[in-house]
C-alpha cells in the first residue's frame, strides 16, 4: 500500500517539506466495522437449537436473531481445508490444503503450505488499517514446521495476525492444552482443579486483545479469528454442564433425527418434503477388492443396544452438549463485552462450523480418541467403567457414529465425506446489525466456505487486491453472496462447486449433485477409476435419498466431466485415501530427518508431534544422565505422551520406575527393588519388540530397566502404540511432566529434585542397550 513521496527535499531540513503518506501506518475507512469470525469444530447442522437441534446455544441464537442463517452452507468436510478456504476465499486444493496438516503430501494440492500468492484475510486487512488477532485453533501450519526449530513462515504471526493465543494443531486437551502465545509455547495459567478450561481462557484472551488496542485507538477496527476447540474431541466439560442435559437424549439418536427434522422444516432450514436418509446407507457397499465398508463408519441401530449401552451413549451426548453450551456461554462473554463497549452493532460476525459432525468415535463411541489414530475401534466394555468420568481429564472422549448421524440430520454420513451432505452441509450465520437489515431470517442459496471472504470483501467495500505484501495475487475462487444477504430474491451467481476429500468426491452444479461411492480415509481402497457415481437433484432432495443416476446417465457423465475439469482448474489431483499406517510411513521433510538418536534437555520447551522421536512399534531405549545428590531424590526423568497414552521414567520412594501407559487403559509398570544411590548414574529403559499381539496389529515386547550397566527389573508382554501417542498433549519433556500426568501415580509436573539431569537420549536404531549405554557413559565421564 506504499504511496509516492510528495514532499520536497532540500539541503536543509528547514527548507524541506515532509510527507508522512508513504511512511505512516495504514488507516481503515471511517466507521469501518470490526470483523469477528467464530469457527466451531465438528458441528453438524442439526445440533444447535437455532437450526432445529436440541442443544441450547443462547448466544448463537442471539447472533442469529440479529442476522441471517444460511441453510445451504457447505465446507470441505475437514478442518484444515475449510479454514484455509475460509481465510483465503479460494478452494482448499488451490491453496495446497486438500487435507489436514497431519496428512499432507508433496503435491501442489496438498502441501499444507498456503502460497503467499493466495493471501489470508488478515494479511489484506492489516494492510488496510485493521488490527488482527487469532485466538484458538490454527491447524494451518505444516506438522514438520510446528516446532521451535522450524521456520515460522506459516505460523499466525507470519500470516497477517498481530497477536496469537491458542494451539497450532488440529485438537488439544481442553483441560491441559498445548498452548502457544505468539511464537512460543506457554503453559495454561491455571489447572483444572483451579477451574481452568480452554474455552474460558480463549474468551478471556479475545477480550484482552481487543481491549488492549481499544484503550489506545478507540476508533480503529479489528479482525478477530476466534476458534474454540468445541465440539472436536476430546469432549471436555465440567459435570455440572453435562448434567444440564440429563435425560435430554434418552430417546436415542434415531428418534432424535425424527424430532429435529420436524424442527428444521418448521424453521425453514430444509424443504417441507425432505426425507431422512438411512442410518447405514452404505453398509453393504464393498471396495474394489471386496473390502467391506469400514466398521468405524457404521451405526449400531438404537434398538440393538442394551440398557447399559443406551445409558453410555446418552451420557456421551450429554457431555458433548454440555461442552457446546459451556463454550457458547464463554462466547457470550465476548458478545457482552462488545455490547457494553458499544462495538457489537458495528461488528460483522461470521459463524461457521468447519465440517459436519464427526464419526471418529466409531460405532461404540470412545473414551480415548487416540485409539482412532492408532487403528482401533473402542469396545463398550472399555468405555462403561469410565461412564461417570466422561468429560473429565481422565477421558479423551467422543460420541458414537449414531450421534454423528443425528447431529447431521437429515443427511448421510459425516465429517471426512465430501461426497455427502453430512460431511459438507453445516451451520452458518452472518450478522452485522448496522450493515445488514435482515434479522432472524434464513437464506437458502447454495454457498460454499470459499464464498465467505469474497462476501466480506464486498461488505467492507474492499476490492480484492492485486498484490499483498508486494506479492501478486491469484484470483479468488469464491463468489460473493452479499446481495443475497440483503435481498433474498437476488441470486448469488454461483453455478458450480467441486469437492474432493480423503478419496471421496462430489460436484454441485445448478442444483444437481453427483458424487462417488468411496470410503474415506483410512480405507485404502484406491482404484478411483472404478468408483460408482450417484446423482441427486439436491435442490429438492437435500438428504440424497433418491439416486437418479440410472434415470439420467447423460447428466452423470456431464457432471463427471465437469468434476475433472474443475479438478484440473483447482489442483484437485491426486486423490488420496491412504490408511493410517500408509500415511505415517510416507516421507515428509521433518527436521529430524532419518535420525535414530535424539537428545533432549531439561529446562527447555516440550517437543511435540512432528519434531519428537516417533516410536511406532520400534524397539527403543531411553537413557538419562543424572547426578543424584540426595538419597530422597524424586521426580520425572523423561516423559513422552500423556494420560491417554505415553511412557515415563521417574524416581519415587528411592527407586527407579517406568510406566508405559497403553491407550490410557493399561498402565504397564515396572520398578527396581534396589534404592537409588547418591552419585552419577545413567538411568535407562529398553523396550525390545518381540512380535505383535495375536490377531492384532499391536506391537508386543519386553521392558528392561537399567541403572548404569545393570539390569534392575524386567517386564514381559508390554504393549506399545503402533502409531502415535495422539495429536495433542504428546510432547517430550525432561526433568518434569509438562501437561497431564502420564500416570495418576504422581501429580504433574512432578519435577525432579535431589539432583540434576544433564540430558536424555532416546535411541530407535535397534542398537543393543549396552552399546548405547557405554557410549553415553563414556561421554558422561568426560563431562
Amino acid at each position: 500500500m506504499a504511496t509516492e513521496f510528495k514532499g520536497r527535499i532540500e539541503l536543509d531540513i528547514r527548507d524541506s517539506e515532509p510527507d508522512w503518506g508513504p511512511f505512516a501506518a495504514p488507516t481503515a475507512p471511517e466507521n469501518a466495522p470490526n470483523v469477528l469470525y467464530l469457527v466451531w469444530d465438528d458441528i453438524g447442522i442439526a445440533t444447535w437449537d437455532c437450526f432445529g437441534g436440541l442443544v441450547d446455544m443462547p448466544n448463537m441464537s442471539r447472533i442469529a436473531d440479529r442476522g441471517v442463517r444460511l441453510s445451504q452452507f457447505h465446507t470441505t468436510a475437514l478442518c484444515s481445508p475449510t479454514r484455509a478456504s475460509l481465510l483465503t476465499g479460494r478452494n482448499a486444493t488451490t491453496v495446497g490444503m486438500a487435507t489436514i496438516e497431519e496428512f499432507t503430501d508433496g503435491f501442489p494440492n496438498s502441501s499444507g503450505r498456503i502460497p503467499f500468492e493466495t493471501a489470508l484475510l488478515p494479511e489484506v486487512l492489516a494492510e488496510r488499517g485493521w488490527n488482527t488477532y487469532c485466538v484458538g485453533k490454527w491447524h494451518l501450519t505444516p506438522l514438520e514446521e510446528a516446532n521451535l526449530a522450524a521456520t515460522k513462515r506459516h505460523w499466525p504471526l507470519n500470516r497477517g495476525f498481530e497477536r496469537f493465543y491458542g494451539f497450532l494443531g488440529g485438537e488439544t486437551d481442553q483441560w491441559y492444552p498445548d498452548l502457544v502465545h505468539d511464537n512460543h509455547p506457554v503453559e495454561p495459567p491455571a489447572t483444572p482443579e483451579e477451574g481452568y478450561h480452554l474455552s474460558k481462557d480463549l474468551a478471556d484472551r479475545t477480550i484482552e486483545f481487543i481491549r488492549d488496542a481499544k484503550v489506545i485507538a478507540p476508533d480503529k477496527p479489528w479482525f478477530s479469528y476466534v476458534c474454540p476447540g468445541a465440539g472436536h474431541a476430546p469432549h471436555h466439560v465440567a459435570a455440572e454442564w453435562a448434567d444440564k442435559y440429563a435425560g435430554r437424549f434418552d430417546m436415542g439418536y434415531e428418534r432424535y433425527r425424527e424430532i429435529v427434522l420436524e424442527n428444521q422444516k418448521r424453521l425453514g432450514i430444509v424443504p417441507p418434503d425432505t426425507e431422512l436418509s438411512p442410518i447405514n446407507p452404505y453398509a453393504d457397499l464393498t471396495g474394489p477388492n471386496g473390502e467391506p465398508w469400514p466398521l468405524q463408519d457404521t451405526v449400531r441401530p438404537w434398538d440393538s443396544l442394551d440398557e447399559q449401552e443406551k445409558g453410555l451413549f446418552c451420557r456421551m451426548a450429554e457431555v458433548f452438549a454440555g461442552f457446546l453450551s459451556y463454550t457458547d456461554a464463554q462466547i457470550g462473554r465476548v458478545l457482552d463485552y462488545l455490547e457494553e463497549s458499544g462495538q457489537l452493532d458495528n461488528t460483522l460476525i461470521v459463524v461457521i462450523s468447519d465440517n459436519g459432525a464427526s464419526g471418529e468415535g466409531g460405532p461404540n463411541g470412545s473414551v480415548n480418541e487416540v485409539k482412532f489414530f492408532n487403528g482401533y475401534v473402542d469396545t463398550i466394555e472399555e468405555s462403561l467403567h469410565l461412564k461417570d468420568q466422561l468429560g473429565s481429564p481422565q477421558t479423551y472422549n467422543h460420541y458414537p457414529t449414531g450421534w454423528a448421524m443425528a447431529f447431521n440430520t437429515p443427511y448421510k454420513l459425516f465429517k471426512r465425506y465430501a461426497s455427502h451432505e453430512g460431511g459438507i452441509a453445516d451451520p452458518a450465520i452472518i450478522s452485522w446489525p448496522s450493515g445488514i437489515a435482515a434479522h432472524g431470517e434464513v437464506r437458502d442459496n447454495y454457498i460454499n466456505v470459499a464464498d465467505v471472504t469474497p462476501t466480506v470483501f464486498e461488505l467492507l467495500d474492499i476490492t480484492p487486491p492485486a498484490t499483498v505484501r508486494g506479492v501478486p495475487q491469484k484470483p479468488l475462487d469464491g463468489t460473493s453472496f452479499a446481495a443475497a444477504l440483503r435481498n433474498p430474491d437476488l441470486p448469488t451467481g454461483k453455478e458450480t462447486q467441486f469437492y474432493a476429500m480423503l478419496g471421496t468426491r462430489g460436484i454441485w452444479h445448478r442444483g444437481w449433485f453427483a458424487n462417488t461411492l468411496h470410503a474415506a480415509t483410512p480405507s485404502g481402497w484406491g482404484h478411483f477409476d472404478e468408483d460408482r457415481w450417484e446423482l441427486f437433484h439436491i435442490e429438492s432432495d437435500r438428504s440424497q435419498c433418491h439416486d437418479l443416476a440410472e434415470q439420467y446417465p447423460e447428466r452423470v457423465e456431464e457432471l463427471k466431466a465437469l468434476w475433472f475439469s474443475e479438478a484440473h482448474k483447482y489442483n484437485g489431483l491426486p486423490l488420496a485415501d491412504l490408511n493410517m499406517f500408509e500415511v505415517y510411513s510416507r516421507e515428509r521433510p521433518y527436521l529430524t530427518g532419518a535420525r535414530t538418536s535424539f537428545t533432549y534437555y531439561p529446562h527447555s520447551a516440550p517437543v511435540g508431534l512432528g519434531a519428537a522421536v516417533e516410536l511406532r512399534g520400534q524397539s527403543f531405549s531411553v537413557l538419562v544422565e543424572t547426578t543424584v545428590t540426595d538419597e530422597n531424590a524424586s521426580g520425572v526423568l523423561y516423559k513422552h505422551g500423556g494420560g491417554h497414552g505415553g511412557h515415563v521414567l521417574y524416581v519415587a520412594d528411592g527407586a527407579l520406575h517406568y510406566i508405559y501407559n497403553f491407550m490410557g487403559e493399561d498402565e504397564q509398570a515396572v520398578a527396581a527393588e534396589n534404592a537409588v544411590t547418591v552419585g552419577a548414574h545413567i538411568f535407562g529403559v529398553r523396550w525390545e519388540r518381540t512380535g505383535t499381539v495375536e490377531g492384532s496389529h499391536t506391537p508386543l515386547g519386553t521392558v528392561t530397566l537399567h541403572v548404569d550397566d545393570a539390569v534392575v527389573a524386567t517386564l514381559e508382554g508390554v504393549r506399545t502404540h503402533p502409531a502415535s501417542f495422539g495429536l495433542a498433549g504428546a510432547g517430550v519433556s525432561v526433568g518434569r511432566n509438562a501437561g497431564q500426568s502420564v500416570s495418576p501415580r504422581y501429580q504433574a509436573p512432578f519435577a525432579f529434585t535431589g539432583g540434576s539431569i544433564a540430558k536424555a537420549v532416546v535411541d530407535i536404531s535397534g542398537t543393543p542397550y549396552v552399546d548405547v549405554e557405554r557410549e553415553l557413559a563414556a561421554a558422561f565421564a568426560k563431562d
